[in-house]
């Protein structure tokens, strides 16, 4: 029997769930894979535990290197932890490229470490039949201290939700990088959409920043980073790690102007545009003022954007017009566009 192939973009999470379900415990593993988890925790016995992620970037072209540090960076942030050592596995394109564009990617992901003080340990280099575009798949380890580790599934209910600078930073920048044309068939002038494509540095998309302020600020239960699927994905997510509910307010959910503008030219919704660049945050109501203060002080946008409840009322958005399922986008917004 011939099954129907897979879609692009993130796996069924009926599905991935019951694979991710065969995979036999350890006793060393803290934290393993899990939906919505960000980062694997792993006890070694020693002070700190130590932290591991990967990611790999597989929608952008353009500065893949600082995509591909960036993205991993931010895992270990919502951990709480400081990230060290990064291994890179680049596959490139057959017949497209060169020593230039090698260089170039190797500039990048050096850059990228040193702007985060992460050592490039390792990796793998290749010339792969059947791509038509460079992928960059990263590894990332880092450490926390044994107090200070924070979990996807810290969130409790009557926690607030807090979403960092805006929707959708990642997204919008790779919009006007790969779709710079259409853009400007639709009127967009040249000076807005070189300014779009610069959010990938401004505001940018690290959140290593944000997660050190609101630690800095508050006892913080739960950090997530929401990247493919956009913001809406990572709060089901969010709510999936820690078994509650959510009750997302539209109102407060902070699209970037250049966000909805460039959605609505194609026709995409920007809360399943890919995120990276915000974080969300759970602290209890009380500590919501402290954090809020402690990311101005850093210039950095902060506001609260959902309540967690009971599981039994599920993930909702609620509009003017009442309350409506919370999206969920497995399939990036990004992705159906390309």
């Amino acid at each position: 029997m011939r099954h129907s192939a897979l879609p692009v973009g993130k796996l069924d999470p009926g599905l991935l769930a019951g694979l991710l379900g065969t995979i036999p415990p350890d006793a060393s593993v803290l934290v393993g894979p899990g939906l919505g988890c960000d980062v694997a925790v792993i006890d070694t016995g020693a002070d700190e535990y130590l932290l591991l992620k990967s990611d790999p970037i597989t929608f952008a072209t353009d500065e893949i290197g600082h995509y591909a540090v960036t993205v991993n960076v931010n895992d270990i942030a919502t951990a709480g932890g400081t990230p060290r050592w990064f291994l890179g596995t680049l596959l490139l394109p057959e017949g497209a490229a060169d020593e230039e564009m090698v260089a170039a990617i190797y500039s990048q992901l050096t850059a990228a470490c040193g702007r985060y003080g992460v050592v490039l340990v390792g990796g793998h280099t290749e010339v792969t039949h059947g791509l038509d575009r460079p992928i960059l798949a990263g590894a990332l380890a880092g450490t926390v201290a044994r107090d200070e580790l924070v979990t996807n599934s810290g969130t409790c209910v009557g926690d607030a939700i807090l979403l960092t600078k805006g929707i959708a930073v990642e997204g919008t920048s790779i919009i006007a990088r790969e779709k710079a044309a259409a853009l400007a068939a639709a009127g967009v002038a040249a000076e807005e959409i070189a300014a779009w494509q610069g959010y990938l540095h401004d505001p940018g998309i690290g959140v290593l920043r944000d997660a050190r302020a609101a630690l800095a600020a508050a006892r913080v239960h739960a950090m997530h980073d929401p990247t493919e699927g956009g913001v809406a994905t990572g709060l089901w997510e969010m709510a999936q790690a820690a078994g509650v509910g959510l009750q997302v307010f539209r109102r407060e959910l902070p699209i970037l102007p250049a966000t909805a503008r460039a959605c609505d030219i194609l026709g995409l919704d920007p809360l399943g545009l890919i995120a990276s660049g915000s974080l969300l945050i759970a602290v209890a109501p009380e500590d919501v003022g402290a954090v809020v203060a402690s990311c101005a002080a850093q210039s950095i946008p902060c506001r609260q954007v959902a309540e967690a409840v009971e599981a039994s009322r599920g993930c909702v958005l609620l509009t003017e017009d009442g309350a409506t399922p919370l999206p969920r986008f497995d399939q990036d917004e990004i992705a159906r566009l390309m």
